[in-house]
């Protein structure tokens, strides 16, 4: 195959908006074994550019960078032997495949897991969902050191109500740097123990005594309400393992899906002549 490159030398000598402007009308920039760099996707690497000198060295530097990944690629296309074009032609075949299939779950499979597959799933799997770590439900707030009414927060954590935790809110408005309430959702404790100086293990440790936990720093005391736990070696909560078995469920339903679906067209094939099974001796 006739290779023709074509790459103005006038790029020596004109700043690379000179040159996009000298090629825009007829568009193309660089030529090379038949595929053509346009002078608008040259300004897109150009356009980057702080100055005009900077703009040419780009355009000089993507244009042989360009030619030179298109003529490796038909020099080795041209050396190729049949094992190569073999696995080329079943990456083809495996990519078609792929986005066909999924076209089809996209459009077609259920997706929906209802709630009762799900405890199902979990009540006859349970010991693939024991936690490796803690598991917490409660109320964080940080104050500064000496902040006041601190024995009347103390009693509100303690049991947190609709009204005391509309109370809580009003005095971590008013003086918490930071406010956390969690108490309908499961946090793992090393998300909560990024927020305290306090080591996990401390705090487990703390947890199996008393469901407040108070610390201090140089600036800040901490509070740490917990309303609910699930200690290490534990069944994790169905709410929590909820993501995780949905997943499982729907990737067991697409391989079932997927399955009908090759089974469908190899009947079809049969039914319609189209597939020509010949005997072997």
């Amino acid at each position: 195959m006739k290779k023709i490159l074509y790459i103005a030398t006038v790029l020596v000598g004109l700043t690379g908006c000179q040159f996009l402007e000298k090629h825009q009308q007829r568009d193309t920039v660089a030529e090379v074994a038949g595929q053509r760099l346009t002078a608008s996707e040259l300004q897109q690497i150009t356009g980057k550019a702080s100055t005009p000198e900077d703009s040419a060295r780009y355009a000089e530097a993507y244009i042989r960078q360009w030619a030179e990944e298109i003529l490796v690629y038909e020099k080795a296309k041209d050396q190729a032997d049949a094992e190569v074009e073999r696995l080329v032609e079943d990456y083809r075949r495996s990519l078609y495949v792929h986005a066909y299939e999924q076209r089809l779950v996209q459009q077609r499979m259920n997706k929906t897991i209802e709630d009762s597959v799900v405890n199902n799933y979990y009540e006859s799997h349970r010991d693939q969902f024991i936690l490796g770590e803690s598991l917490l439900k409660g109320i964080l707030l940080i104050v500064p050191n000496g902040a006041p009414k601190l024995d009347k927060l103390k009693k509100q954590l303690a049991e947190p109500d609709d009204e005391n935790i509309e109370h809580i809110e009003k005095y971590a408005y008013q003086y918490a740097t930071g406010y956390e309430l969690f108490t309908r959702k499961w946090m793992p404790a090393t998300h909560i123990v990024l927020r305290l100086p306090l080591e996990t293990n401390n705090l487990v440790q703390q947890l199996k005594k008393s469901n407040l936990i108070e610390v201090q720093d140089s600036l800040s005391t901490y509070l740490l309400q917990v309303t609910d736990k699930c200690l290490p070696g534990e069944v994790m909560p169905i709410e929590y393992a909820r993501p995780e078995i949905e997943e499982i469920l729907l990737a067991q339903r697409q391989s079932v899906f997927l399955r009908e679906q090759r089974n469908n067209l190899y009947r079809d094939a049969v039914k319609f002549k189209k597939l020509k099974i010949y005997a072997t001796d």
